[in-house]
């Protein structure tokens, strides 16, 4: 699992880098399209659309058709689109931090910024999130959770 030092990071696995005062770019992390495996579709904002810290951003589906939703982790407009991951998703799996980057957002509210986790908070939060993983999982590899709802 690649997690950057320069990087701020969400608990639905996003990564925010500050481009410039005001301007930054959004995308999924390592471990969070390592969630998802083979992404088969992406949808992401468009240029213009606004968005509000906390709703729906984005969502990637994999070849199984299990679908990953990604909140918005600033309020801002979308000023730019990667557009090459709407043509070839898997280029988030292959390149997360620089070719498979999603938007570019003009900040309307910068100190959300503040409300994001540093790298070791977001390494601290995925090791958490593996162990309740390991904890909801039999020695077969079934899940626990999944088994209760259907019994």
């Amino acid at each position: 699992m690649l997690i950057l030092e320069d990087l701020l990071y969400t608990e639905d696995h996003l990564w925010v880098r500050v481009l410039e005062t005001g301007r930054v770019s959004i995308g999924i992390t390592d471990y969070g399209q390592s969630l998802l495996g083979e992404f088969s579709s992406l949808d992401i904002p468009d240029v213009g659309d606004k968005l509000v810290e906390g709703d729906l951003m984005a969502t990637a589906q994999d070849i199984d058709g299990e679908i990953l939703e990604f909140a918005s982790p600033v309020t801002g407009t979308v000023i730019l689109v990667n557009k090459e991951i709407i043509d070839d998703p898997d280029v988030v799996s292959e390149d997360p931090y620089e070719e498979g980057w999603l938007v570019h957002i003009r900040l309307e509210q910068p100190r959300e910024l503040d409300d994001l986790m540093s790298p070791e908070d977001y390494e601290l939060y995925v090791q958490e999130q593996e162990l309740l993983r390991e904890e909801l999982t039999d020695e077969d590899g079934e899940d626990l959770l999944e088994v209760r709802e259907n019994e």
